[in-house]
């Protein structure tokens, strides 16, 4: 049951597969040049120069990671500070939820120490690190997927072992199925198809 949306097969792309990286790379420069934005390239290895010719940036991923590494390193000192100094304000008013510092003075030494205090710390700063690569990752590349509709093209198949492949997307703002077709017909690609989604997807 649909519940009203259209789960019907739709366009989703165009593909292209070439041989080399290099036609490759010379593909996706010729569809940028085109005024094409919404491609895709899919490889069984690192092609140098193709993200820079695709228009990629891949630096919100670092500022995700920063930010959850300040937030664990500040977290790691205050839990830290609470726990072993205490703010000093009377125990009454910190009788809430039952948060209540354990102050102890172990051989006359501070309570509150940076440098002691430092490898919890640290650790808390690549625990949350870690959490903010993994999961920033998974939602910027919008996974998990289980289906994605590139899998439909049966070139696909090869795009993990020696086959190269460029996809114009649908969402492009001047996405037309048949003027696509032929470009990338002039590609000198091996073999080009359309690409519908899956029902319900």
């Amino acid at each position: 049951m649909s519940h009203g949306r259209d789960t019907s097969p739709k366009p989703y792309g165009v593909v292209a597969e070439f041989e080399t990286p290099d036609a490759l790379l010379e593909a996706a420069q010729k569809v940028r040049d085109a005024g094409y934005r919404d491609m895709d390239a899919y490889s069984p290895l690192p092609v140098h120069g193709l993200t820079d010719i695709m228009g990629w940036r891949d630096d919100k991923l670092g500022w995700v990671v920063f930010f959850h590494g300040i937030l664990g390193f500040g977290a790691g000192y205050l839990l830290e500070w609470w726990t072993g100094s205490g703010p000093n304000i009377s125990s009454t008013a910190l009788q809430v939820n039952g948060l209540l510092p354990y102050t102890l003075n172990v051989g006359g030494k501070p309570e509150f120490s940076i440098p002691a205090f430092f490898p919890p710390a640290y650790e808390l700063t690549i625990l949350l690190s870690a959490f903010g690569a993994t999961f920033g990752m998974l939602a910027f590349n919008g996974l998990p997927k289980p289906h994605h509709p590139i899998h439909n093209a049966a070139s696909m198949a090869r795009a993990t072992s020696d086959r190269f492949v460029l996809c114009v997307e649908a969402t492009d703002p001047r996405y037309d199925e048949d003027e696509v077709y032929d470009f990338m017909n002039g590609l000198n690609a091996l073999s080009v198809e359309r690409v519908m989604t899956t029902e319900g997807y």
